[in-house]
């Protein structure tokens, strides 16, 4: 019985604090991707430089700050306009949904990651990810229709109070 009545807790704690499977990065890791990009861009190895541009667009996508991941958005976005091979640029188009999901930008997000798709039909990181952006957007459905009701049963509240005070 405690085990169910810990279970119901944790599923209504995880539908109000967003619960995704999408994974954080602190300041630290974007220090040293910002070093090391910065090292990288001193030397003479191409391969080096994206890597290292990889790594940092990673970081900042997955940021809690929200400057981070549109600074991230915005190095994709660059990136991707320069050639490069299929799968990488299925990465960037990837990291770019998800830099897309942590803003908020679910309608953009799920554009990506319906591209991502189109280059791997079975690649498990994209298909969480769309169901990630399913859930969240039937969440914050569910939360407008709660929203919504609560405001239509004060207003009947109140206009069924007004009517009884003139009686």
């Amino acid at each position: 019985m405690e085990a169910k009545i810990r279970e119901v807790f944790e599923s209504v704690g995880s539908f109000f604090s967003g619960g995704d499977h999408i994974p954080w990065c602190d300041r630290d890791i974007i220090n040293g991707c910002e070093r090391e990009a910065a090292e990288a861009a001193e030397g003479d190895s191409e391969e080096l430089k994206r890597d290292t541009i990889m790594r940092l667009s990673w970081a900042l996508v997955h940021s809690k700050q929200s400057e981070d991941v549109q600074r991230g958005i915005a190095m994709l976005e660059a990136s991707l306009a320069n050639s490069s091979p299929p799968l990488l640029d299925r990465e960037k188009i990837y990291l770019l949904a998800v830099g897309y999901y942590r803003s908020g930008e679910y309608s953009r997000s799920r554009q990506l990651v319906d591209q991502c798709l189109e280059i791997a039909p079975d690649w498990r990181q994209a298909l969480d990810l769309k169901k990630t952006l399913e859930d969240r957007v039937a969440k914050d459905g569910v939360i407008g229709i709660g929203i919504t009701a609560t405001a239509v049963g004060l207003i009947a509240g109140g206009i069924a109070a007004a009517l009884a005070r003139k009686k």
